[in-house]
């Protein structure tokens, strides 16, 4: 069964390999030259694609293609080179040129997942009798394109996440002069205000005791964001231990959602070989 449709896995794929470096088939060091074949990175990636999606073990996803031992290692191969987090730059600038990222209208949220296995960004978490979870400070923009994440312990607090938050603004070039942002009730102290007034944002918190709808204002977005997320089972039950992996799926998870997002929008106003027979 596959993770992804293959008008999906194609063009992120052709990306990902782009982004890789030239290895030969065969080790050169080796003195007789006639050890394995160095496993395909193809390989190693749509297994990838399958743990995120599926949230299996390693070993479950393991066979006689590849160990769970080479994807582990072929994985930390990747984080080092930095390769998933320039797939999910590459992937934002190539939405902002065809379709255009919302950047006056942004939206943070906080949201709680599993995390069984506890590890360098788990916590207790208030809301699961106490059991290790994982909480993500997400930002979206006016659409819900994922815009950049901070991964802390379920037991902190939204409001001291917000700063971390809104740096990662910094990653998106130029941006509008007039930027509003949306919180809900749990951002809604001085404190947060006067942060927002200090980087010259605009905020438009949600008041704590007033009951008032997601959809009345522009914060469905992100919460719309992070049910796209955990649709991914390996982010909203996680069993890795260190931020830079978990790190890794997300920037794997945020770019299968910001290109599946741009190719919904682009369906009805573009024409190309491989476009699907209806809209995804």
């Amino acid at each position: 069964m596959p993770a992804l449709p293959s008008w999906l896995t194609e063009p992120l794929w052709g990306q990902f390999a782009a982004l890789l470096p030239e290895r030969p088939e065969y080790h050169p060091g080796h003195p007789l030259g006639c050890h394995r074949r160095r496993i395909s990175d193809r390989v190693i990636f749509d297994k990838l694609l399958q743990l995120l999606r599926f949230g299996c073990s390693y070993e479950a996803i393991a066979d006689t293609t590849c160990s769970a031992t080479t994807i582990r290692s072929r994985r930390d191969e990747w984080i080092r080179l930095g390769v998933f987090a320039r797939l999910k730059q590459i992937a934002l600038d190539s939405y902002d040129r065809i379709i255009g990222l919302v950047l006056d209208q942004i939206a943070v949220d906080g949201s709680i997942t599993k995390a069984p296995g506890g590890g360098e960004a788990a916590g207790r978490s208030p809301v699961d009798r106490g059991k290790q979870g994982l909480k993500r400070s997400g930002m979206t923009d006016g659409y819900g394109i994922p815009l950049g994440r901070v991964l802390a312990g379920a037991n902190r607090h939204d409001s001291p996440l917000l700063a971390p938050t809104l740096d990662r603004l910094d990653d998106l070039g130029p941006l509008p002069d007039d930027i509003t942002v949306h919180l809900d009730a749990g951002y809604d102290s001085d404190k947060t205000r006067a942060l927002l007034n200090e980087r010259g944002l605009h905020g438009r918190i949600a008041h704590k005791g007033e009951k008032a709808p997601s959809q009345a204002s522009q914060r469905w977005h992100v919460e719309r964001t992070h049910a796209w997320q955990n649709a991914f089972c390996r982010l909203a039950r996680c069993y890795e231990r260190r931020t830079t992996v978990i790190d890794a799926f997300f920037d794997l998870a945020d770019t299968i959602i910001t290109v599946r997002s741009r190719i919904r929008q682009a369906w009805t106003t573009h024409r190309w070989d491989e476009r699907p027979d209806r809209r995804p």
